[in-house]
């Protein structure tokens, strides 16, 4: 995330500076990289089964962020500062804080190097850092960003640019990117063009507007049970489906988005002029899980798809959205990962076998209008896994009844419930 005002550090919390000076080396039962959903989950989780560990946490921010809140700032639905508390509130009283990064982790020695070069031992480690956004991938969109009509929902700072933009645009033309897989909410880029176009429909300017989805992919969504109710809506707001459309480059200035277009015979440049953006750029995992030989092929974080232990060492666990297990990465997702890795750590520390396992479940809440979502649910190789009987919500096609779990409830069940280690719908 982009550097934010500093705010004063919570001395009531436990803070790393008082156990170590110098380069001193400080041993814990668990050390967790990250700070996001995945790290204070899991860290509540352990300690609500056994408070006396000792646990660290490695994360520099100041603030934590609810961040499957920021499709419905981009929709005018939430305010900027509901999605944002300081980091010391969240952060476990009986957990010490290390507020920097790691720079190195060695599974041989198991340790972990600091940025301030300060080392921790562990006896188990969790793997949490999330992913890396890389907006320098688009060639021209940095320099742009929140400026000239091109905004994204993936920052905190632009989400509100974007209601500011979907509120002030009466006609011309609106593209919403995707780009390929993986990306954290695989569903958000739809998000933020449905409740878009919800908007100008109910303004009357949806007939000037033309809207276009610009998917790197080649399918509306990944799991099929789902298309047929997002593919109405497509219709019903007359978008445009571009697929094998991969945004390369932005022009601000001159409101032109350039992308490369797989075809048959090979690829081909073509140009888009824009009066609005919605990109979502590529993501990647840290390269902190490569360097410290912890990584699979494709560079993300190499776990047993069940029971998310690492595949060469037994000592360390992973989970979130670093992870090179097969489910979408969502919050969702860390919301049944933490107490699966908290049980299975726990089982580890003490010599027994690993009895808890994750099913790949991810959820998707698709906001296809205000007021009614599409409401994703599923796990590996695209199994539904519906958290509600269909007589309460089915998930295959819109309801409000899901509209009210992601607006009103799972706000809540975040701050108060998840992050707090309580396993409500876990």
């Amino acid at each position: 995330m982009d550097d934010l005002p500093k705010k004063p550090m919570n001395h009531n919390k436990k803070h790393a500076g008082a156990l170590m000076n110098s380069q001193q080396t400080a041993t814990y039962d668990v050390v967790i990289i990250g700070g996001g959903a995945g790290g204070i989950s899991v860290a509540a989780s352990l300690l609500n089964r056994q408070p006396d560990l000792t646990i660290a946490i490695i994360e520099p921010a100041e603030s934590h962020f609810y961040q499957p809140g920021w499709t419905m700032v981009g929709g005018g639905i939430f305010t900027q500062e509901s999605t944002r508390k300081p980091m010391a509130d969240v952060m476990p009283e009986k957990a010490t804080w290390h507020q920097t990064t790691a720079e190195s982790i060695n599974p041989d020695a198991e340790s972990v190097v600091l940025a301030t070069g300060h080392t921790l031992g562990y006896r188990r480690l969790i793997v949490a850092p999330g992913l890396v956004v890389d907006w320098s991938a688009i060639s021209g969109l940095e320099e742009t960003l929140g400026h000239n009509g091109v905004t994204s929902n993936y920052r905190y700072d632009l989400a509100p640019y974007t209601w500011s933009l979907v509120k002030s645009l009466k006609q011309g033309k609106a593209l919403f990117t995707q780009p390929p897989m993986p990306i954290k909410c695989a569903g958000a880029p739809q998000k933020a063009m449905y409740l878009a176009c919800d908007h100008w429909r109910k303004q009357g300017n949806l007939g000037q507007i033309e809207p276009t989805f610009c998917n790197a992919g080649e399918v509306l969504f990944g799991v099929k049970d789902y298309v047929p109710a997002l593919q109405k809506y497509i219709e019903h707001y007359g978008i445009e489906t571009a697929y094998k459309h991969r945004l390369t480059a932005v022009d601000g200035a001159a409101k032109v988005a350039q992308f490369e277009v797989a075809g048959e015979n090979g690829s081909q440049t073509v140009e888009r002029p824009f009066d609005m953006l919605h990109v979502v750029p590529p993501q990647k995992a840290p390269v902190l899980i490569a360097e410290s030989g912890l990584a699979n092929a494709g560079g993300w974080l190499d776990l047993n798809a069940s029971t998310l232990q690492h595949e060469r060492y037994p000592n360390i666990f992973g989970l979130g959205d670093a992870s090179g297990t097969t489910n979408a990465k969502t919050a969702a997702a860390v919301r049944k990962q933490a107490p699966v890795v908290a049980q299975n750590v726990l089982a580890s520390l003490h010599d027994k076998p690993l009895s808890a396992a994750y099913y790949g479940y991810g959820s998707c809440p698709l906001t296809v209008e205000r007021g009614k979502i599409v409401l994703a649910e599923f796990g590996y190789n695209g199994q539904l896994q519906p958290t509600f009987p269909k007589w309460v919500n089915d998930g295959t096609r819109p309801t409000h009844a899901a509209w009210q779990l992601k607006a009103k409830a799972l706000p809540w069940i975040y701050w108060r419930l998840m992050l707090r280690g309580k396993e409500w719908l876990s």
